[in-house]
Parts: structure tokens; sequence; C-alpha cells
């Protein structure tokens, strides 16, 4: 082997311009304008090759010692490190761009577009609990329609609804690995789906209680408690869940509760507030709720936070009962259609659905806030063991 370390560092250190050879292949080439680089100096092959090691204001002696003595290493195993090193910098960068690194780039991509940024998970979660674990570490890259499809037909006809939006997602993830640059199969989805093929699983709706059953329900909620008082006013205002759970007493002014817009199901570019008139039996729960309130919510939890739906869900189980919290809203809207003569626009105000096309909403400039009370007062009548007689509306 040719001599080595011939260099001292004091030599490196005033070394005039030219090249300085430290053995075996190893030069410092020193410029006139006083900058010098290490280049190390290998045959492949019987072909010369000259692969700088860096600057000598970055690399020491020792260092560019050791880097060089690893590429001859290299070139000993019969590869050509400068072709070596390229592939290793390729590497790093896939790893750098993992599938679970570009999903998270994503996710924080879209959030502007999401309700309350995201924080509540809906979006992420399905990637994160049925896509990631998996192929997480994958080079996004790398990732094709098997590799897709193997991940998701565990849960493809059982949980499908589950499995379409974590393929949605994931589709998402794609589109913005291709916007960074990245060579990625934008089919690689549509691939997958028609690998899985067409999912066997039928929908099924939330249960519902049938509206004439719901007064013996409502008077069997009498006992005071949190989960009692949240099932009752859930059931007089038609809401869903999660504005209920989490009402603060503020929300709440004379006999109308505005609902926060991010509380609201709906896109981020749709929000806006909802004002939701409240019956007297509404307002009498409220009062009887007030003392129970903790950290200004109207339901708090038993140990902290709000109470949650699987509470309200678990007590109707308990009771027997098919019909879910949600299915509330349901008994409301089926009784509206076959008990009265409700207008269809006023019905699904009452339930806070967006109906019409865009330009029609631009347009209507009401929620039928006073049709609503009249309404829900005669909900609330029914609801509370009222005549039940078929109630007429005046069409608006």
């Amino acid at each position: 082997m040719p001599a080595q370390h011939k260099l001292t560092a004091s030599q490196v250190k005033h070394a005039k311009p030219g090249k300085h050879s430290d053995g075996a292949g190893l030069w410092l080439h020193k410029r006139e304008d006083g900058g010098a680089q290490w280049v190390l100096r290998v045959t492949v092959h019987g072909r010369r090759r000259e692969m700088g090691l860096g600057r000598l204001s970055d690399v020491s002696l020792k260092e560019a010692r050791d880097t060089a003595e690893r590429w001859r290493a290299v070139v000993r195993e019969g590869k050509d490190p400068i072709k070596e090193r390229e592939r290793l910098r390729r590497e790093a960068m896939r790893e750098d761009h993992t599938l679970a690194t570009v999903a998270a780039e994503a996710f924080e991509a879209r959030k502007a577009q999401l309700k309350g940024d995201g924080i509540a998970g809906r979006w992420f979660s399905p990637l994160e609990l049925h896509v990631l674990p998996k192929l997480g570490k994958v080079p996004v890259e790398d990732i094709d329609q098997r590799d897709i499809k193997n991940t998701l037909e565990p849960i493809w006809h059982s949980k499908a609804d589950t499995a379409q939006k974590a393929l949605n997602r994931l589709n998402i993830v794609l589109q913005h690995a291709a916007a960074m640059g990245l060579d990625v199969d934008m089919q690689a989805t549509q691939k997958a789906k028609a690998l899985l093929g067409k999912t066997r699983h039928k929908p099924q709706q939330i249960p519902a209680m049938p509206w004439q059953e719901v007064p013996a329900f409502y008077e069997s909620l009498s006992d005071g408690t949190v989960t009692h008082l949240a099932l009752r006013l859930l059931i007089l205002t038609g809401l869903r869940s999660r504005p209920l759970r989490f009402c603060r007493l503020e929300e709440i002014e004379g006999d109308v509760w505005t609902v926060p817009a991010e509380k609201m199901k709906s896109q981020k570019d749709q929000e806006q507030e909802f004002r939701v008139p409240l019956s007297k039996e509404a307002l009498a729960v409220i009062e009887q709720a007030k003392p129970l309130a903790r950290d200004g919510y109207l339901f708090p939890s038993v140990r902290k936070g709000v109470i949650s739906d699987a509470t309200m869900s678990a007590f109707m189980k308990r009771r027997g009962l098919d019909a879910r919290p949600h299915g509330f809203r349901s008994s409301l809207r089926t009784w509206c259609a076959e008990a009265t003569d409700t207008p269809e626009n006023v019905a699904e105000a009452a339930l806070a659905h967006v109906t019409g096309s865009k330009v029609a909403r631009a347009y209507r400039r009401t929620d039928f806030l006073e049709q609503r009370r009249v309404l829900m007062e005669r909900w609330a009548d029914h609801v509370t063991g009222g005549s039940g007689d078929v109630v007429r509306m005046v069409g608006n």
C-alpha cells in the first residue's frame, strides 16, 4: 500500500498553493485565493476517479483521513465511491420523505380548510390509525397500489366508511407529495380501489326512536342528573351532540341559544353561527342544569371536561334501547313530516341542514327563527305529553 499520513497538521495549516499528497490517494488542493479542498483519488475498474471530501475549513486532517479510508473500503468492494455516495444521498432524501412525514405536511397545509384547524383529529385519524402504522416509514415515492390494497384490505368491508376516508386522505397526501416535486404514482389510490373491489358493507342509519315513543322516554328522564338533563335538551332542540355537550352559559341569551360557528357541522368556508329558539320547556331544563354547571359548561363530565356522547349512548343502551342520541334529530324531522304541515325549509332549518343551491342560499337571508320558535314550542308540547293532535303550521 502507498505510504500514508505524510502531512502534519502544521504542514496543512501553512501549505502553499498547489497539490499536497497525504498518501494513498488523499490530496490537499490549495488555491491561490487561500481556499483549500480535500480530494481522494482512486481507481475503479481501471478508471481513475477524483472525489471531493470537503473544504479544509470544514474538514480537519484527521476527518479527511477517516473519510478517505471509508471510501477506500468501498473501492475494495469493487464499487464506485462517487456513485455510492449519490445513492446514499438519494436514499437519505427518500427517508426524509416517508409517508408519515409527507402526511403530516399535507395535514398542516390543509388545516386552514378544516373545522377548528383539524384539532379534533377526524381528518387525520383514518391515516393515523389504519395507514401509517403499516406504511408510515415507507418512502412516499415507493408506495404503489399493492401497498395500499394490502393495508386497507382488512377493513375494506368491515369498516367501509373509515376505509374510504383513509383512501381519500391518502390520495390528498399523494397530491401533496407531487406538488413537492416527488415522483409519486398519482393513480395509486384509484388502482388500489380497483384491486379492492366493491365493498360489501351496507351503510346503516343511526337508530332513531319513533316520534310517538319520545314522550314516554322524555318523562323517564326525571332524576335531574347531567345525563338526564342533557338528553332532555338534546331532544327539545334537535341539535347534534357536540354543540349541546359543549354548551356554555354565555351562549344563551333570553330564549335564544346562539351556537358558535366552530361547534356546528360544516365545512370551514360555510361556517356560521346557529340560533336555536328555546321553548319554555327547554328553558326550564337549562335552569335545572345551571347549578350543575362547571367551568362555564352546562353539562360537565364527572371528572373533567364535558359529558361525552358515549355517556349518553351508553345510558340508552343500558335502558335496552336500540335508538341513540343522534337519532332524536330523525324523530323530530319525521314528526314534522307526519304530524305537521311544516314547510320543508323551516323543518330543515330546525336541524341546521344546508338546503338549496349556493346561489339560492346567498339570496335567502333568513334562518326562519320565528317560524322555528313556533315549531319548537309545538315539539316541546308533544315531547312533554301534549295532545298529540296533528299540528297545522302557517307556511312561509
